[in-house]
């Protein structure tokens, strides 16, 4: 199987080179330049035309889009690359967009006889190198053929058929609600330690959390090493960026009137970040930088 990477961006990239050790023949696309040169150097092959790349994919063609939620980047890649594809070719959306646009989008291709699915994608870039976590939301004769290529690329038991498209967007919206308040959580704690009564330890705590507490996981290990590398977070804003799926969480739970306050109060936190300096902010937006690779803005002096 070849497969067409377009968006060769931090997760993109790392998700291509993914393929290639396991074996795929990768075809990278971006429309910037410097990426694609970069790309290069790291051992992928890329083409600088969306028709080469269309080109020197085989049949069925198989594009894996790994481009921003915000703005028109994925109706921009589907709009330039439609002409260059054939009844029964496979877009794939492994962005993080809105589920709403993935049933659009998905109706628009069945329509033209171009099959589509979406993955809802999490790991961070340590698991898009190594082994992502993958929500698929497909026809099934679609996530049949993408099994064995889902199989290779996740961590084991890394992967679900959640059911029709815009599924797998919408577990992924709520997985990242989840993770809001989860982070949120975490540098609320961290700052009640550095803020108490005791001289605390707080890298050797996290650590310790790390091992057999209720709360251990990656979230924890990360925190570990955030303080380990910097115990007061001196270098980091606590300026707590969101990139929409938090937003779209709460919105859905108020057009389902389901109460969600954890999540809702994790994104107002988020907003009122660009306000105030917290040590929670600090943990939160550092958190945020050793997972994803977002850097965290400087906030106006």
């Amino acid at each position: 199987m070849k497969i067409g990477v377009v968006g060769l961006g931090k997760m993109g990239l790392n998700l291509a080179l993914n393929m290639k050790t396991k074996g795929y023949e990768v075809i990278g696309y971006d429309i910037s330049e410097d990426v694609l040169y970069y790309a290069i150097n790291n051992g992928i092959e890329v083409k600088f035309t969306p028709s080469d790349l269309a080109k020197g994919l085989c049949v069925p063609k198989v594009l894996w889009l790994m481009l921003p939620s915000y703005g028109n980047a994925v109706d921009e890649a589907i709009k330039t690359f439609f002409p260059l594809l054939e009844e029964g070719d496979i877009v794939v959306d492994a962005g993080n967009s809105d589920y709403r646009e993935t049933q659009r989008r998905y109706q628009y291709l069945k329509s033209k006889g171009i099959r589509f699915a979406d993955i809802g994608v999490s790991g961070g870039l340590e698991g898009a190198r190594n082994g992502i976590c993958a929500m698929v939301g497909a026809d099934r004769d679609v996530f049949e053929y993408l099994e064995p290529l889902l199989k290779d690329i996740c961590v084991e038991g890394g992967y679900l058929h959640t059911g029709p498209c815009g599924s797998g967007h919408y577990v992924k919206m709520i997985h990242n609600g989840i993770e809001y308040a989860m982070m949120q959580a975490i540098g609320e704690g961290m700052e009640l330690l550095a803020e108490g009564p005791f001289e605390l330890n707080l890298e050797a705590i996290a650590g310790l959390w790390c091992h057999g507490s209720i709360i251990r996981g990656w979230l924890m290990e990360l925190t570990q090493r955030i303080l380990a590398a910097d115990p007061e977070l001196q270098g980091i804003s606590d300026v707590i960026q969101h990139t929409g799926e938090g937003l779209w969480t709460v919105r859905e739970a108020l057009e389902r009137e389901i109460p969600i306050p954890v999540i809702s109060g994790s994104l107002m936190v988020r907003f009122r970040s660009l306000q105030k300096e917290s040590f929670s902010g600090k943990i939160v937006a550092a958190l945020r930088r050793e997972f994803g690779g977002h850097l965290p803005p400087k906030k106006d002096a």
